[in-house]
């Protein structure tokens, strides 16, 4: 197996990469690479000491977004999941950013990082800023998420894409420090994590995130 993923299962980036390859079908090892105190030898894989990374053969890359841009380009004879025509990789490319960059910093490094990153390293939770984070913050992100979807089944192109992965993947570090997203306000949203959560590939990696998300509790 030549493919190398470096990482940690409970870090979105790292789960989107790996329901990325696992939608493809495509093998690979995982190595845990934590995101803190991490060996010398990864820094030269990544010198700003982030995960995801890969090595594949001799070939060794980061960032989760042009990870998925490559395993994309390499193998174009497999399930595409960045759009087919123009317009539809430019929006799906679009609302990747969108989770990573206007999500990740709420549901995951406030809210995520509060309730279990900071008990499990002695630290406090300052509750204030999770709901300031969950009241304030994000609903004006799922209204925007909300009419984007509109009444389709994925986010674009009316098939799965790494929009509807990279979305899915910042809610769940949010369900996994006790929030939800409400069904009322935002049903499509709603409906459209319970499908990906449904996916086989999903389901496998939520089985495998238990155990190190009871360690950190």
């Amino acid at each position: 197996m030549s493919l190398t993923v470096y990482g940690v299962p409970l870090s979105p980036f790292v789960r989107k990469l790996r329901l990325c390859l696992a939608e493809k079908g495509i093998d690979y090892q995982l190595e845990i690479v934590p995101p803190f105190n991490q060996p010398s030898w990864f820094l030269d894989i990544n010198p700003l000491g982030r995960i995801p990374a890969i090595k594949d053969g001799n070939f060794s890359l980061a960032d989760s977004s042009v990870i998925c841009q490559y395993i994309e380009d390499k193998h174009p004879e497999l399930t595409p999941l960045l759009g087919q025509s123009p317009e539809q990789k430019a929006t799906v490319r679009w609302l990747e950013k969108y989770a990573d960059y206007e999500l990740s910093p709420l549901t995951t490094f406030t809210i995520f990082q509060h309730r279990i990153i900071n008990p499990s390293m002695n630290k406090t939770c300052d509750e204030n800023v999770v709901q300031l984070a969950m009241n304030e913050k994000l609903p004006a992100h799922f209204d925007y998420l909300e009419r984007s979807l509109g009444n389709a089944e994925f986010l674009v192109g009316g098939t799965l894409s790494l929009a509807d992965l990279s979305f899915t993947c910042q809610i769940i570090n949010m369900e996994y420090a006790g929030e939800r997203l409400d069904e009322q306000r935002w049903p499509n949203l709603a409906a459209l994590i319970s499908r990906i959560k449904a996916r086989p590939s999903m389901q496998a990696l939520l089985q495998d995130e238990q155990a190190m998300l009871a360690s950190l509790k």
